[in-house]
């Protein structure tokens, strides 16, 4: 066997396994390999397993990179992201230290809403800049692949212009993008009178846009899997202020009836609005936030298909010391996956690892089920586990080797980058902390 990249004799390689979502106790199952291998040819895993034998499978390899003292694990993927925006919410992040809070500051025509504005007033080449500069942080901290959220422009022009500029960026940017249609983000301040005319708006006219709208696949970084969709997924802010449960529905049954996958955000600030049980009836692929929902709820997600995607970055950002029961969720036999929730107002945030570590800490998650949450778990929440996130033959080659000689170091350490190279589709995008692509 010939092959484009060897990567041998690393002090661990280590991933989970499997093409579905791991649930409960297996979410602590990690294929751990000492002095490992990993070899990749036309982007894709050909062969994992100890140096010796990996070695003795192959006949010639253009490439060889020795990782002694590293470990190798799979590229991560962040599952929730509110990626592309304008400007930044530092004031109110330091009203929130004097004592207000995000609903209030929400309903006095700050949070969501001030970043609305600053989007809508961008242009296109700032958005693209902007938006770039994030995509690097990420990769540079090993995120391979993204969810990317619009819901900063909340009518159909800026809408579609967020989208333009993901579907460009993932042309030609090594980090694969998978958008999702937050139109449902906030009540925008031109229907504050009249929220149910808004909800009509995104029902009846922007979804079935969005649902005609189609990218050609272009550029040298383009995803094997895009197949033209403007968005993948519909999500909805069910939350007192945004979207209460009746509206909720009826935009995700819109939505599923047009194609899309279902996303919901659900009890981030306020419990039993009854978002969850809506989001598994359903069907959606996650639910996301969860810091709120009561035990009943939650024991009914568990038993489900659906991830719950937990986001501790934004309990740490917003410093209220509530944080997601991912801890109950994974006993009750339920699928979890990390994220960053990167946004501008309560969690920017670029890196995996740092979710790991504060997942650790608070939602008391072993390495083991923060590592398979931020890899497998969180490619199945935007339904990619059948190409990424675990280290096996025929998936997808996007892998990270950490300047650390266990993977537990993810959790251990925190406050540094221990991502020394980011492998993705076979290609070495980022060297010893350095971009490359």
């Amino acid at each position: 066997m010939r092959v484009d990249l060897l990567i041998r004799h690393a002090a661990q390689v280590v991933t989970p396994q499997g093409r579905s979502p791991a649930r409960g106790a297996a979410m602590g199952v990690l294929q751990i390999i000492p002095d490992g291998a990993v070899a990749i040819q036309d982007g894709r895993i050909a062969a994992v397993g100890p140096t010796s034998e990996v070695e003795a499978q192959i006949a010639e390899a253009a490439e060889i990179f020795d990782a002694r003292g590293q470990a190798v694990v799979p590229g991560f993927v962040d599952p929730h992201t509110h990626l592309i925006w304008a400007g930044d919410r530092v004031v109110e992040f330091e009203l929130r230290l004097r004592g207000a809070t995000y609903l209030e500051i929400l309903q006095a025509g700050g949070g969501i809403l001030s970043t609305v504005r600053a989007t809508r007033a961008a242009s296109r080449e700032q958005l693209t800049a902007e938006t770039r500069s994030r995509l690097d942080q990420m990769l540079q901290h090993g995120t391979t692949t993204a969810e990317a959220k619009t819901g900063y422009g909340l009518e159909w022009e800026a809408e579609r212009r967020l989208l333009d500029v993901l579907h460009d960026l993932n042309g030609v940017h090594p980090l694969d993008l998978v958008p999702t249609f937050l139109g449902a983000h906030a009540i925008p301040e031109e229907y504050r009178g009249d929220p149910e005319a808004y909800v009509e708006r995104v029902i009846e006219d922007m979804l079935p846009r969005l649902a005609a709208q189609r990218y050609p696949a272009a550029g040298p970084w383009c995803p094997p899997w895009a197949d033209g969709r403007a968005a993948w997924f519909c999500d909805v802010f069910c939350e007192r202020g945004a979207f209460d449960l009746d509206q909720t529905r009826r935009i995700l049954e819109t939505a599923k009836g047009l194609g899309f996958g279902l996303k919901v955000h659900a009890d981030e600030f306020e419990p039993s609005l009854g978002a969850v049980p809506l989001a598994v009836s359903l069907g959606a692929t996650s639910v996301d936030h969860l810091v709120s929902t009561p035990p009943e709820h939650l024991a009914l997600l568990a038993r489900s298909a659906t991830v719950g995607v937990v986001l501790p970055g934004t309990s740490f950002g917003l410093a209220t010391g509530h944080y997601a029961p991912g801890r109950q969720l994974i006993d009750a036999g339920g699928a979890l996956a990390l994220a960053t929730d990167l946004n501008p107002g309560t969690s920017w945030c670029e890196s995996m690892g740092m979710m790991v570590a504060l997942a650790t800490r608070y939602m008391k998650l072993t390495p083991a089920e923060a590592l398979t949450a931020a890899t497998l778990n969180a490619a199945c929440a935007i339904g990619l586990g059948h190409e990424i996130g675990t280290l096996e033959p025929g998936k997808q080659a996007d892998l990270v080797i950490l300047d650390a000689p266990d993977y537990r170091y993810l959790a251990y350490r925190y406050g540094v980058n221990l991502v020394h190279t980011v492998v993705k589709r076979g290609k070495i995008v980022v060297r010893e902390g350095h971009l490359t692509y």
